[in-house]
């Protein structure tokens, strides 16, 4: 059986040079950028229209889910993946991997303190191994965590 794997990253304050070095050297074919609100006054160049742009100049293509993936949900994101909308943004995630080579991109550097360890932990059910880009020469593999 095929490995069946997604990248998560976090811009933080990297540049938009530094971020597209290392989705090249993942050789990431889409980002799906799980933002709820994708702007940055701070740094604009993570701004969604900006980044699409850049990204598809870069032959990547950039893909917002946002809406249904985001975070900062009332009650909490755990109560929110047991609704319908988490259930279908997932089933969109689903279809994109399966023919690319995706990362789940948010802003926050560490996926510990980011609603990616929930995305993560649900996809790592799914069979997917989930892989955090940390740096470009530092990764750590995702282990299914109580939450």
């Amino acid at each position: 059986m095929v490995e069946r794997i997604i990248y998560t990253i976090g811009h933080s304050n990297r540049s938009l040079r530094e971020l597209l070095k290392i989705l090249k050297y993942y050789k990431i074919d889409v980002v799906v950028d799980v933002r709820r609100w994708p702007s940055s006054k701070k740094f604009p160049h993570f701004s969604r229209e900006f980044l699409e742009k850049e990204l598809q100049n870069s032959s990547i293509k950039y893909v917002w889910l946002g809406d249904l993936l985001g975070g900062y949900r009332t009650g909490g994101y755990e109560k929110y993946m047991k609704t319908n909308d988490f259930k279908k943004g997932i089933t969109k995630l689903e279809k994109i991997v399966k023919d690319n080579t995706v990362v789940i991109m948010c802003s926050e550097k560490l996926w510990f303190k980011c609603h990616r360890r929930f995305i993560a932990n649900e996809l790592v059910k799914r069979g997917y191994k989930i892989l955090h880009i940390i740096e470009i020469d530092r990764l750590q593999i995702h282990k299914l965590r109580e939450t």
